[in-house]
């Protein structure tokens, strides 16, 4: 049984379209414009939207003072210390609310990242006596091994259509698969091919979804005809720095503001950033789980069968629930990688990954628990880790905050239809939900591990918007995983 993909369309495009300039003049002076007396502020203030500046970004609490130190007593790990030891705002101010979180501005790499950056593009067919194959690529000496199992996804025969993200060493792949019937012994009935290409980020190859989709389907019909892959190489192929060294980062250090200055509303879905509204909505309450399981930098693996293109977005959400903007945090932690797609292939680069995060079609990987941390299938997550089971169990201060933000998200809904304010979106506000509430921790921990009495109390837990009891577990762990030296003291209950 032929089943279809549940993506959403694509649209017909390519290239992103320049900002106007006009409205982004518009759109500066009504933010210059002072609130009139009684009139609550607009969706543009509840995202806690404003320009990127070059200065490091912050939160509302003062960081001109941190630094980072070495803790004698946290076996050389690094520990952010600085403040006045205040245990920092009570848990009543809405997260993305009437807060100035100016983003850093983007650097000669990121500058270079916004160009055309294509190393590869390839052909994939499913041949019914060798299996899945690489069957034409440019260059032609560029080394392939393995994408012809991440861009054609096992299950993906029971299915007409799919797109899939996916990592080949140094270089982030897309790749958009489809499966045609046809009235041919030899293949068995259908002809299925994928067309992907390779860059070293994922954070443009959004951009050239359709014309995959296109060429796919071309080659489906008309197998061989390769002089538009040819010619769309010549014209986007990149010219690497000759400083590049190999290195997959992490999420990328964009603004939310720069991508929506530059992408229609419209088009977003078919980017990884603009699919955090249906993750959360997906996953409900269970996303406060998740978010912890992402700041401690676990290794995440979602299962799902095919189609598996909305699986690789909601890896690339996972790894937005970590993001921190105070300078100086997790420099002492692995980098919370988004693998994407994975198979039987690449378990031997997964065992040696600390912090992950991908997806698969493969039910194997759940008895290879050596491989993860977290198991996802579906809406449920699981863990084997004795000591990661209470993060499982939603507490009161879970629920409270996803209540806040379900609420923030209504009133943005609400701003838009009444107001017809468009300069705000659910991306910015979901995304800048959760920076602040990892900042507003991770800024009290600094306040108090540089306090004179570096003791966490159930008043600072609070103030960071946990459970002082619930949360224990996970305030364990989170002062192992980043080195930060206190003394949690909660109920006379006392660690270090």
């Amino acid at each position: 049984m032929v089943k279809q993909s549940d993506r959403a369309p694509l649209l017909d495009w390519e290239e992103i379209p320049p900002p106007d300039p006009n409205q982004a003049a518009q759109q500066q002076q009504q933010q210059q414009q002072p609130p009139r007396e009684g009139v609550a502020p607009k969706s543009s203030q509840l995202a806690g939207r404003h320009a990127p500046t070059g200065t490091a970004a912050r939160t509302g609490w003062s960081t001109a003072a941190t630094n980072i130190t070495r803790s004698p007593t946290s076996g050389g790990k690094a520990a952010v210390v600085s403040g006045n030891g205040s245990p920092g705002r009570p848990w009543t101010e809405p997260l993305g609310t009437y807060r100035h979180v100016p983003f850093p501005g983007l650097s000669a790499r990121d500058q270079w990242e916004e160009k055309d950056q294509i190393v590869a593009v390839f052909v994939v067919t499913f041949n019914t006596r060798s299996g899945n194959m690489v069957e034409w690529c440019l260059p032609h000496d560029i080394n392939l091994d393995g994408v012809e199992f991440k861009s054609i996804a096992s299950g993906s025969h029971r299915i007409t259509s799919d797109f899939i993200y996916f990592r080949k060493g140094c270089y982030f792949g897309l790749a958009c698969f489809a499966n045609m019937p046809v009235e041919s012994e030899l293949e068995r009935g259908a002809r299925m091919k994928s067309v992907g290409i390779l860059s070293p980020s994922y954070t443009l190859l959004y951009r050239y979804m359709h014309f995959l989709e296109n060429q796919v389907r071309l080659q489906l019909k008309c197998p061989g005809q390769y002089s538009p892959l040819e010619a769309f190489y010549e014209d986007k192929k990149a010219v690497l720095p000759p400083t590049a060294n190999g290195l997959v980062t992490a999420c990328p250090t964009w603004s939310v503001t720069t991508i929506n200055r530059c992408m229609h509303p419209e088009m977003k879905i078919t980017h990884p950033a603009g699919c955090m509204s249906q993750f959360i909505q997906f996953f409900g309450e269970q996303i406060m789980v998740l978010w912890k399981f992402a700041l401690l930098r676990k290794r995440i693996l979602i299962f799902s069968p095919p189609p598996i293109g909305v699986v690789c977005y909601r890896v690339y959400c996972c790894c937005c629930l970590a993001n921190v903007s105070l300078p100086g945090v997790g420099v002492s932690v692995p980098e919370l990688r988004p693998f994407f797609y994975v198979n039987i292939a690449d378990i031997t680069a997964l065992e040696t990954e600390l912090s992950y995060v991908a997806c698969t079609t493969e039910k194997i990987f759940e008895d290879k628990k050596e491989l993860y941390d977290v198991y996802i299938d579906n809406q449920n997550v699981k863990t084997h880790r004795s000591h990661l089971q209470p993060l499982l169990r939603l507490n009161a201060a879970d629920k409270e905050k996803y209540r806040k933000l379900s609420e923030q998200r209504q009133m943005l809904l609400y701003s838009q239809e009444v107001d017809g304010d468009c300069t705000s979106n659910e991306e910015d506000l979901f995304i800048l939900f959760f920076m602040e509430l990892n900042n507003r921790i991770f800024q009290t921990l600094s306040d108090v591990a540089g306090s004179t009495d570096p003791t966490l109390t159930a008043e600072h837990v609070r103030a960071m918007g946990l459970d002082p009891q619930g949360d224990r577990s996970f305030l364990v762990d989170l002062l192992d995983v980043y080195g930060i030296d206190v003394t949690l003291a909660i109920d006379s209950l006392c660690c270090t």
